[in-house]
């Protein structure tokens, strides 16, 4: 069974193998009662984090998230109904994984004002590109702009890349590990059932029943971390190499 704790606990721990400094917060909903946690990140010292750029890494873990990573797609039926043998829930491949949320920002610091919206879009798409290039886990990015008012004009103040990363917090092997034979559709109607099951699984298999995060989810976070630092090397070096004074 993977838990909150676990996610947050192995992020940490890769984070720092990885020399990230991170600044985590914990919250929980009380109207919902979901476990949320985000932990700013950046290179380098504290002290010169800001003049660097950042990366948000967050997710929030809700109840049905505790009962994917137990049951599996039982946890579907049992979530929403009583469990049947012909539910739908037991034979589909869509199980919902874990969301964590990318959040990159570099801070122009007033050097916005110089560049020519050409110029800018250029370097959106070349941001785009090297985080794209640089992220093995992430299966999308999205750039963007932050805008102030200054002097009565709009110009860039932060520029921003989003990407997402889907943690399969049923099974390592994500979809393609469900139900690979029609027999065990039909015996997943009780606890006891999948008890039985598991005891006849050799004990160096990772089972659908039994995905044993331990086994796969730190170099999961360590792959996310390496990604993270190197999407943050990316960005710095915009600022290092002088592309934000660069003219159209």
């Amino acid at each position: 069974m993977l838990t909150y704790e676990d996610v947050t606990g192995c992020f940490l721990k890769a984070a720092n193998n990885t020399a990230l400094m991170t600044h985590p917060e914990y919250w929980i909903n009380s109207r919902s009662l979901e476990r949320e946690f985000a932990a700013t990140c950046h290179a380098g010292s504290c002290e010169e984090a800001e003049h660097r750029s950042t990366c948000t890494f967050s997710f929030t873990w809700g109840a049905l998230d505790t009962s994917l990573s137990l049951d599996g797609p039982d946890g579907v039926c049992d979530f929403f109904h009583e469990p049947e043998d012909d539910c739908p829930h037991l034979h589909t491949r869509d199980i919902p994984p874990l969301v964590v949320d990318l959040s990159y920002s570099l801070v122009l610091n007033g050097a916005g004002a110089s560049i020519s919206e050409t110029a800018l879009l250029s370097l959106v798409q070349l941001l785009k590109l090297r985080a794209s290039e640089n992220s093995s886990r992430a299966n999308e990015t999205r750039p963007g702009i932050s805008m102030t008012l200054h002097e009565n004009r709009l110009q860039p103040e932060v520029l921003t890349l989003q990407q997402r990363v889907e943690l399969p917090i049923w099974h390592p092997d994500g979809m393609r590990s469900l139900h690979d034979d029609h027999h065990s559709h039909t015996e997943r109607g009780t606890r006891h059932s999948r008890r039985a099951i598991d005891e006849e699984i050799e004990e160096d298999e990772v089972a659908a029943d039994n995905p044993r995060p331990e086994d796969w989810l730190p170099q999961v976070m360590a792959d996310v971390c390496q990604d993270i630092l190197q999407v943050l090397e990316s960005l710095d070096a915009v600022r290092s190499h002088g592309s934000l004074n660069m003219d159209a």
